[in-house]
């Protein structure tokens, strides 16, 4: 069984998703500011998974150019959503790979790069992308919102059924 906070990571993913449910291409690249467009906000999470659960702990990337478009301070853009959804499918299901070896142990290791212990543990980096998910979600559904869109539920959905609390 995954660690407590992967199941929260899970459920913290459908909750991005379901924000997301029925925005079209057009939609998803409108940019209203200071706001990130919601196309470019799946590119952004795809990067930060990928550089926190597939590069820190194996050093590759999978998909370089999330690095590059995409990674912290990158300017903003307007891609295609579609586009994006492929990249963060295929980046999440790498990620989960290792997600689901996570144990408490593991989440309470330095992580390293360059052989070099860094300030950070894996379970901070953990959290710091669950809270980051919540964020774009929340961001996402004001740009919804001022798009005029209507009839996407309420947010945080049912955790108690899909995500409640499990002690380790």
């Amino acid at each position: 069984m995954p660690h407590p906070l992967v199941l929260q990571l899970r459920f913290t993913r459908s909750e991005f998703k379901r924000a997301l449910a029925r925005v079209t291409e057009a939609d998803a690249k409108k940019r209203i500011m200071p706001m990130n467009s919601m196309s470019w906000t799946i590119g952004h999470l795809a990067w930060q998974e990928q550089r926190y659960f597939i590069y820190f702990p194996t050093g590759q990337y999978l998909l370089p150019e999330l690095q590059e478009k995409y990674a912290f301070g990158s300017p903003h853009s307007t891609p295609s959503m579609k586009e994006m959804w492929t990249a963060w499918r295929k980046v999440t299901r790498a990620a989960d790979k290792w997600l689901d070896t996570l144990t408490t142990k593991k989440l309470l290791q330095f992580v390293e790069l360059d052989g070099k212990k860094t300030n950070r543990v894996y379970g901070n980096l953990l959290q710091r992308v669950i809270y980051h998910y919540w964020y774009h979600t929340g961001e996402n559904i004001a740009v919804r919102k001022m798009l005029g869109h209507t009839g996407f539920g309420y947010f945080v959905g049912n955790i108690d059924g899909k995500a409640p609390y499990t002690r380790e």
